[in-house]
Formats: C-alpha cells, sequence, structure tokens
C-alpha cells in the first residue's frame, strides 16, 4: 500500500483460532488441522495487508498449525506403548485452547458482576442495556469478525463501485471523526453501510481501521444479534454515577 497506518492487535492468536473453530462448527477434540491452518494463514495475510501489526506469538502460533499439519500425515507408528491421546500430534493445541477458553469465559463472567465500590467508577453497559435494539439478545463481535465482514464486503462490490481517486486527501483521524459525528446523530450504525459510503479502497480500509480504534479505546462497540449476522456499531454508553 501507497500509505501507512499500523494498529496494534488487541486480540492473541488463540482468540483466531477460536473464531475459526466455532465459524466452522468444528469439535475442538478433533480439529481438521488442513483446513484450520489454511484459514488461520489467510487471516494472517489479511490482517498484514490492513498494516495490523502481528505480535509474534501469531507466527509462533502458524508455524505450529503447519507443524501439526504435517505431523497428522505421516503414518502412525504401532506398538510404541502411547495412548491415543498422546500420539495425536493436536493434543496439547486442544489442551491448550480449553484453558484458554475457559479463562475467557471466566474473565467474562468476572466482568459482568457488580462488585464493591464498582460504582465509583464509570463502566460499560453491558450488551443487553444497548439502546435501539433491547428486544434482541446482542453480542459483542471479536476483531476476527469484523475482518470477516470487511472481506465479504469488499469481495462483494464491484470493481466500478471503487473508484480510485489520486487526488483524495483523507486520514485515519478524519474518519475516526466522521464515523463519531454520524453516531452522535444516530443510535447505531451498519458495519456494511459504513464500508459501503466509502468510494474508494483506501477510504474502505481506512473507514475498518477507524473502527478498530474506536473498539481498542473503549469508544465504540460492535455488536450482531445472531452469529456471524449483521453488525451494527453503538457508541459505548456509561452509566451515569450521579445519585
Amino acid at each position: 500500500m501507497s500509505y501507512e497506518v499500523k494498529l496494534d492487535i488487541f486480540e492473541g492468536p488463540l482468540d483466531l483460532l477460536l473464531y475459526l473453530i466455532r465459524k466452522n462448527e468444528l469439535d475442538i477434540y478433533n480439529i481438521p488441522m488442513a483446513l484450520v491452518t489454511e484459514q488461520y494463514l489467510e487471516h494472517l495475510e489479511m490482517m498484514k495487508a490492513l498494516n495490523l501489526d502481528l505480535a509474534g506469538e501469531y507466527l509462533v502460533l502458524a508455524a505450529t498449525l503447519i507443524h501439526i499439519k504435517s505431523r497428522m500425515l505421516l503414518p502412525v507408528e504401532e506398538g510404541t506403548g502411547e495412548t491415543e491421546e498422546e500420539r495425536d500430534p493436536r493434543a496439547d493445541l486442544v489442551r491448550q485452547l480449553l484453558e484458554y477458553q475457559a479463562f475467557k469465559e471466566v474473565a467474562l463472567s468476572l466482568d459482568k458482576r457488580r462488585v464493591l465500590d464498582r460504582d465509583v467508577f464509570k463502566r460499560l453497559l453491558p450488551a443487553d442495556e444497548i439502546p435501539d435494539e433491547p428486544e434482541e439478545a446482542m453480542m459483542e463481535v471479536s476483531l476476527f469478525e469484523l475482518i470477516e465482514a470487511f472481506k465479504q464486503v469488499v469481495e462483494r462490490m464491484d470493481k466500478e463501485d471503487l473508484l480510485e481517486i489520486d487526488t483524495e486527501r483523507i486520514s485515519l483521524s478524519d474518519r475516526i471523526n466522521e464515523i463519531l459525528e454520524d453516531l452522535s446523530r444516530e443510535k447505531s450504525l451498519s458495519f456494511t453501510d459504513l464500508l459501503k459510503s466509502s468510494r474508494t479502497r483506501k477510504s474502505i480500509i481506512y473507514t475498518l481501521l477507524a473502527i478498530l480504534e474506536l473498539m481498542k479505546m473503549r469508544v465504540v462497540r460492535a455488536f450482531q444479534s445472531d452469529p456471524f449476522g449483521p453488525i451494527r456499531i453503538f457508541p459505548a454508553v456509561e452509566e451515569s454515577t450521579d445519585g
């Protein structure tokens, strides 16, 4: 790309792996390594193309997935005295994923609890208190779901819709301010509509990066009413501490 904007990744490689397992409705105890490795590497390429800073752990896990995939292509040696689990090259990875998933679930549960003196601090409204669509149980969207939705929108757009204008002047801060202005007028914004309102490839990318930056700063939050459904962007409303 002829422009440089780098944002830190705020979710880790195991989050990406769990997302791919959930997306493909896979059995975590019987992961098809060829499929998962291919999709994992595709997401890394997409994040690199967006100039998202990839921590070394992403590349380490990529190497681990490739190694496991290659080991599974080798014939199983009989008579080694090992159990089936010990012979399965995926066993360590599965244990790591299960431990990480359990940790995340506990952390999420603790975050939802009201603790002593918590009302001294401002906190974000939980998903079921997000305005605009209170009748629906809204689920918060991850970084990888946003990138997947971004990819699908771009692939569906005709090349004629992407009118590249070399003289266009745009910055990440400009796009952030535009999104915040739109949110000040609306209760929520459609992620797809935000992308489609951009007329150049550069503007589309800046729209995604602006949303990711606002999410990292906890200024906005992204939700969907069902898995892999339409994504909407909400302001991160804070509870009042008065009274």
